[in-house]
């Protein structure tokens, strides 16, 4: 596998690719803002990847614990490799699906950023991103499901996924009993539909569903806002 260096949050991550398949973007970064762990809790990640998502969160909250399942060997190797690199001895990455490991827990929370695009379409020529990006249906349930069984009450689920999948993800974290759940909207640029949201609840949560101010990407003539900025370079938490 060939390897891009590279790095998160402003330089303060250091974080190694493949050249080729699925590539980390913006999401795994906004996730890690957006799960509320404190030092010493343990934070279940699936589909890891390279580890983007727990490095970023490893990064910005001091002796947070983190379990990352993969399905990818070479990539569970990487992400190991990774928060070595950055000296996170607290991380570590397991090589399984999420809807069949049993990783040790419960846990305090879990995130995700799952395959949130639809069957159909255009696929991707590269399998390795096929399978990161698209799933079919009753996946988004699935996961939700999967992830909120290894939770503890009053434990947290934070994901980010497609505008579209709401619907299909509340209706699965209300079955599973997480409530008190919350949407942040990521919007691309000012007056601009969202196509990415944050959705997080919490086990056992009775509060009641809550719209939050959301989050505008990019301003009019282009680059990052200022909000956004403070989040995905400076560390700050959603």
């Amino acid at each position: 596998m060939e390897l891009t260096p590279g790095s998160l949050l402003g330089g303060r991550v250091q974080y190694a690719q493949p050249r080729t398949g699925f590539r980390s973007g913006i999401e795994p970064v906004l996730l890690a803002a957006w799960v509320p762990a404190r030092p010493g809790e343990h934070v279940l990640e699936a589909g890891c990847g390279a580890g983007a998502a727990l490095l970023c969160l490893a990064a910005r909250v001091p002796g947070v614990c983190g379990t990352g399942l993969e399905q990818a060997p070479d990539l569970v190797a990487l992400a190991a490799r990774n928060a070595a690199a950055n000296g996170f001895t607290a991380l570590r990455f397991e090589v399984g699906d999420v809807l069949a490991a049993d990783p040790a827990g419960p846990f305090d929370h879990a995130c995700a950023n799952p395959p949130y695009h639809p069957g159909g379409g255009t696929g991707s020529p590269v399998a390795a991103r096929e399978a990161a990006k698209r799933g079919g249906p009753g996946l988004l349930t699935a996961w939700t499901a999967a992830l909120a069984r290894r939770l503890r009450s009053g434990g947290s689920l934070s994901l980010v996924l497609s505008a579209g999948g709401v619907p299909e993800v509340v209706a699965a974290m209300e079955a599973a009993g997480i409530g008190g759940i919350a949407l942040l909207a990521l919007w691309p640029k000012p007056a601009r539909a969202a196509k990415l949201v944050l959705l997080r609840g919490v086990k056992g949560g009775r509060g009641p569903f809550r719209l939050l101010p959301g989050l505008v990407l990019h301003g009019a003539a282009g680059g990052f806002t200022p909000a956004a900025e403070a989040v995905l370079r400076e560390g700050a938490a959603l």
